[in-house]
């Protein structure tokens, strides 16, 4: 497999807005800075931790710019392009290319189910348009269609699209897919309770928002493991588990925001409908933080 420039923490910045419910680009950067301070080996705004759906095709530009802007060539930058139609997401994929963008990650929005015929011509037609990498994303539970490792293995056949985000949280797809399709397939896990199966199936990488809390945690993770000390990764791993299972239970926005606040950073306001945890889940966030440092 070629053409794949990720490896290793794949980090997702959220989306911060202001009190007028305005994005603060300001903001945003400088949580985009955090996470490359803290050593994240790539930057992908604009996926479900930056609420893509809930964005105007203005703000994702925007928000595009500010992120290639301030990464500066430091990390490749893996941007997040889905649309419910392929026009758009033709549009915004070649965006994302034109600003500068390493990769695109299409994730493929249905409100009518897609068959597989129509998923693969919705990939292949975005890649026709790109030079650039694409990272095909299977999250059922975000996206409503679920893409079967059939379905996977059809669309790494298209040039462009290279890489795979398995979100399922289920790891028998994972060795699947280093069963079928060979140790060189490039896939990356995308649910974070998994975290130390994925790499023991082969995962190139993990694609969390978990450095936004805890960069350190799941740098060691990775590093211990691709170096073998299978001991300290296992450490590592269930050290942060209660705290990567706490931010997908209660909705990963909602989670960094209230997480960002109460390690003392500003993660801005959420956009409605999505409203910020309650008194009694930021205190027991608070209390799992806690057993991470």
């Amino acid at each position: 497999m070629t053409n794949v420039p990720f490896h290793g923490v794949i980090a997702y910045p959220i989306t911060p807005f202001d009190t007028a419910g305005k994005v603060d680009l300001g903001l945003f950067k400088s949580l985009v800075e955090r996470l490359l301070v803290n050593g994240s080996h790539g930057i992908a705004p604009l996926g479900s931790t930056g609420v893509l759906p809930y964005l105007t095709d203005e703000e994702k530009e925007a928000l595009t710019e500010a992120t290639i802007h301030q990464v500066g060539g430091r990390v490749p930058v893996l941007v997040g392009v889905s649309n419910l139609t392929t026009e758009r997401t033709v549009y915004h994929a070649k965006f994302a290319e034109k600003a500068g963008a390493t990769a695109v990650m299409i994730i493929p929005m249905s409100y009518w189910r897609l068959t597989d015929d129509e998923i693969v011509a919705h990939y292949d037609t975005v890649a026709q348009s790109l030079s650039i990498p694409i990272m095909a994303y299977n999250n059922p539970a975000t996206g409503g269609v679920d893409m079967s490792p059939a379905l996977l293995k059809r669309l790494l056949r298209i040039p462009n699209v290279t890489m795979i985000k398995e979100s399922t949280g289920d790891v028998q797809r994972m060795h699947y897919l280093r069963r079928h399709l060979g140790e060189e397939v490039a896939f990356f896990n995308g649910s974070n309770p998994l975290a130390l199966s994925a790499l023991a199936a082969g995962a190139r990488g993990w694609c969390t928002a978990a450095p936004n809390l805890i960069p350190k945690l799941n740098l060691q993770l990775f590093d211990s493991f691709q170096q073998g000390q299978w001991t300290e990764a296992q450490q590592a791993f269930y050290q942060q588990f209660d705290l990567l299972q706490f931010i997908v239970q209660k909705g990963l926005p909602r989670a960094i925001q209230a997480g960002l606040e109460l390690q003392g950073v500003s993660g801005g306001e959420l956009r409605a409908p999505l409203a910020k945890l309650t008194i009694e889940e930021k205190a027991q966030l608070n209390s799992i933080l806690a057993t991470c440092f």
